[in-house]
């Protein structure tokens, strides 16, 4: 793509929280083959430095809790101007019937995901150029959901409404979210890897696509909403056509 395209990601910096793996990785890779000026945020410094191996040499990392309000404020004054925020960041999911959810696991989970991305966009919004947006990430269950979901369809459902309510409190900047579907990527870590394959095999069987999501299906949904100049508000749905089956 040309970067004399007005909507072109040539030249603009993006910063990715959670871009150390997974779809927040893949976005991030997308991005910078655009010609976009990645920085890459997570926890794990080890995480930072291996994600920018995989980037161009310009592309900058830093670890930080973002669950931490304290840590993403002085993140935001490091990273200075720029013009796209993506937060994939996330722990591993959990799946739980209520009789026996743990309410502090859950607690932790929300306040990284839910809470997180309010303190991301609370920080990043002073930062943020002329025609940038921020997008967020939830998940189909939130629309769909099923036994053993109720924190995760909780949350994603909160951040569908978070993502409108942002977009009306931040305009003129964009806000939208992307809603993933089941996606190959370590949020299922518990899980052991044989276990992992049926599963995968077992939900893609049914979807309509015939195959779950790789990360690399939802960048282009990230790329999309970061160039998409008149769209604003909008959850993007990524999922295979899990909502239809």
């Amino acid at each position: 793509m040309g970067t004399n395209r007005e909507n072109s990601l040539g030249g603009k910096k993006v910063v990715v929280l959670g871009g150390t793996s997974g779809i927040g990785l893949a976005t991030a890779i997308a991005a910078a083959n655009e010609g976009a000026l990645v920085t890459v945020v997570s926890s794990n410094q080890k995480k930072v430095e291996e994600a920018l191996s995989m980037l161009s040499a310009e592309s900058k990392g830093f670890a930080a809790d973002l669950g931490d309000e304290i840590q993403i404020a002085e993140l935001f004054k490091n990273t200075g101007e720029f013009d796209h925020l993506v937060f994939t960041a996330g722990d591993a999911l959990e799946f739980s019937e209520l009789s026996g959810l743990n309410i502090e696991v859950a607690k932790k989970s929300i306040n990284l995901r839910f809470w997180g991305a309010i303190m991301a966009a609370k920080h990043a919004a002073r930062f943020i150029r002329k025609g940038g947006s921020i997008t967020l990430t939830t998940g189909a269950l939130g629309k769909k959901p099923r036994k053993g979901t109720v924190v995760i369809a909780g949350m994603a459902s909160a951040i569908d409404g978070l993502t409108r309510a942002l977009a009306v409190e931040l305009a003129p900047i964009r806000v939208n979210a992307v809603c993933a579907g089941t996606v190959r990527t370590n949020l299922l870590s518990s899980m052991p890897e044989a276990e992992k394959e049926v599963y995968f095999k077992q939900v893609g069987s049914n979807l309509l696509t015939g195959r779950v999501g790789h990360p690399n299906d939802l960048a282009e949904a990230y790329l999309y909403l970061m160039r998409g100049s008149f769209t604003t508000g909008q959850i993007v749905v990524v999922d295979g056509g899990s909502l239809l089956v």
